[in-house]
């Protein structure tokens, strides 16, 4: 038993030094949070006009391509692509949907649409799949770039989503807005909302409300290369074509899972500007009540983002983490090593010691367990063998653990926040047990992230696609994220009328009882073939 506690002692200080300096790490970027905030709030706000749907229907739209890869995606891919085509606001944008040789159930879901809408492209990679993911947006660039030939077209901006994608109706507007000023603009990626039971679904609520409330913020103001999260992502002309022209026009690194991660960073590296951008714009529409959980009508206002769900099975979401440790921990550190200014390097560590801190948290709860079980046999046996303490007061070991409980406190605290500011109190209660279960998630991810990487190593064969299954929302989930849009609100969006025209076909409809399109035909305002087409996209 001796040799027992010895050893728990020595894995206590091993672990608590561990803890110490990753809770100071954190400490640090929550500081710099806390007075970028402040700063904002007092110097910048106050004479800072925000940013309106007006300015952002005002500027003229720069021709997307938008580029989504799929492999065995036939479950959402349809859903996916109907939806975007009938809630975005933005009309000058193609669809190319990179799919594989011998996957054709989705080949045939992407064929359906494409038969609807002509903006939907359907690329096929020449290969059997998967391949990896970088793979599949290589081909799909390599698609665009024939289409720009045969067409004449040239896109300006570069978007990246994915299959699962709820894209909110503005987004394109914000990238169109805002670029080329800047060469790669980041949305926040959201977590849709799962049901409180649903503790695998529920973590990456807390884990992205903290990463794109928070870091991605701090990331941004040290001047930190800023990761692009595969999704909610658009990059400029110049950007793209510069990284192709440099990397024998191989778009994306094959050699990471995380082609997305680095991307961001070769962007940086090459003194491309980026930046995170969080719009908020108002909403009208029905949603449910909270505890009646019946549709009513509301107002707020909603954060222009991608939202989309998450595995919610233990085993997928371990298979979907172990992918970001290998491409970001461990292939980033092979592929980029520690290159760039003195924030990047610092974020680098950050992104890296995952690595570490994953499985350290699991020995963490072992010793608690340990420490809590002594306790309990001494608390209900007084008479028996007292053994010697782990931890003796004001002792460094001691001073250490104090520390760690003050910031793991912290860590509580800051993260129901990020996460009570996008989704209120309830999720914010749910964070501190979500982060428990999170915790194992991640420890597994990183134990399968190392056996994946050493067979790598051991055979030079790339890690292929290991992509999980995705579920996308049905009809009754989009309505509070996105209401069906009025055929006002879309002629208004596509400018086939001004406001003060809707206006005055509104104010002319609360007098006779026809449809607002038969008033607006009659009026002279628009066309009926525009009138028979809104309609359409209303209805899809």
């Amino acid at each position: 038993m001796g040799l027992v506690l010895v050893c728990a002692k020595a894995l206590m200080l091993v672990v608590g030094v561990c803890f110490f300096l990753s809770g100071i790490d954190d400490l640090i970027v929550d500081f710099i949070y806390v007075l970028r905030s402040l700063y904002r709030r007092w110097f910048i706000l106050p004479g800072h006009e925000p940013l309106t749907p007006e300015k952002l229907r005002d500027r003229p739209e720069q021709p997307v391509a938008v580029m989504i890869p799929a492999w065995d995606e036939s479950a959402v891919i349809r859903p996916m692509l109907l939806n975007t085509l009938r809630s975005i606001e933005y009309r000058n944008y193609t669809i190319f949907v990179g799919t594989y040789l011998n996957d054709a159930d989705t080949q045939r879901e992407v064929d359906l649409v494409v038969a609807q809408d002509t903006r939907v492209k359907k690329i096929v990679t020449p290969h059997d799949g998967p391949t990896n993911k970088a793979d599949c947006l290589n081909w799909i660039y390599s698609g665009i770039r024939q289409h720009e030939l045969a067409t004449g077209t040239q896109f300006q901006i570069f978007v990246m989503q994915d299959c699962e994608d709820v894209i909110q109706p503005m987004c394109y507007k914000v990238f169109n807005y805002l670029i080329p000023r800047r060469d790669m603009i980041q949305l926040p990626v959201e977590s849709l909302p799962t049901p409180w039971y649903q503790m695998t679904g529920g973590h990456y609520i807390d884990e992205f409300a903290q990463s794109h409330y928070k870091d991605m913020l701090v990331r941004e103001a040290i001047g930190a290369s800023l990761p692009a999260a595969g999704v909610g992502a658009a990059f400029s002309r110049r950007a793209v074509v510069h990284l192709a022209s440099t990397h024998s026009n191989e778009l994306f690194s094959t050699e990471s899972l995380t082609e997305d991660y680095e991307f961001g960073f070769r962007l940086h590296q090459a003194g491309f500007s980026q930046a995170f951008v969080r719009v908020m714009v108002p909403k009208s529409g029905l949603r449910r009540h909270w505890l009646t959980r019946k549709p009513v009508p509301s107002v707020w206002r909603e954060t222009v983002c991608v939202r989309e769900y998450f595995p919610d099975q233990f085993k997928f979401s371990v298979r979907q983490k172990s992918r970001w440790v290998v491409g970001i921990a461990m292939q980033g550190w092979a592929n980029l090593g520690w290159q760039g200014n003195a924030a990047t390097r610092y974020m680098l560590l950050r992104d890296r010691r995952a690595t570490v801190t994953n499985l350290m948290n699991l020995l963490g709860y072992l010793l608690v367990m340990l420490v809590g079980g002594l306790w309990l046999v001494h608390a209900l046996l007084p008479d028996s063998y007292e053994f010697p303490p782990l931890m003796e007061k004001h002792t460094f070991l001691w001073d250490v653990m104090v520390a760690n409980v003050g910031m793991f406190v912290v860590r509580i605290v800051m993260r129901a926040y990020c996460t009570g500011r996008l989704y209120g109190g309830e999720q914010a209660l749910l964070s501190f047990p979500r982060m428990i279960w999170g915790n194992f998630i991640n420890f597994l991810a990183t134990g399968r992230a190392i056996r994946l990487y050493i067979a790598y190593l051991k055979t030079g064969r790339f890690i292929k696609w290991d992509k999980t299954a995705h579920r996308y929302p049905n009809q009754e989930e989009l309505a509070p994220a996105a209401p069906p849009r009025r055929l006002g609100e879309l002629l208004l969006a596509d400018r086939h009328i001004s406001q003060e025209q809707l206006e005055a076909a509104l104010t002319q409809q609360q007098r006779t009882p026809n449809r607002l399109g038969e008033i607006l035909k009659g009026m002279g305002y628009v066309r009926p073939e525009v009138i028979d087409s809104m309609l359409s996209r209303q209805a899809c």
